[in-house]
């Protein structure tokens, strides 16, 4: 069983699935970042931005829709992964150790 883990380690179509795969995590990650840090950014040096309301009649401020907004960002961009790693990476995977495991 070691053998065959090393064949997989050493193939390079699976050091290519690796790389897609840590370019797609750190993509999304790279957005959640980016967006999350902005939000706090605004929030530290214009919070007038985020405290206007949005409306006449209504207490509620700019920036609790776009609060919830960067939560459901998290959530459609681990939904991203998950397509992604159920299937397009999990199809390459099995194709590879398919392959590998018949080569024996």
């Amino acid at each position: 069983m070691e053998a065959l883990y090393q064949k997989i380690f050493d193939d390079p179509e699976f050091r290519d699935l690796q790389r897609r795969r840590s370019r797609l995590c750190w993509v999304l990650a790279l957005i959640m970042l980016v967006t999350y840090y902005a939000f706090i950014l605004v929030i530290a040096f214009h919070p007038a931005l985020f405290a206007a309301p949005l409306g006449d009649e209504t207490v509620v401020t700019l920036g609790i829709p776009i609060g919830v907004g960067i939560i459901l960002l998290g959530f459609v961009l681990t939904g991203i992964y998950v397509y992604r790693a159920n299937g397009e990476f999990d199809r390459t995977t099995a194709a590879i150790v398919r392959r590998l495991h018949d080569s024996d």
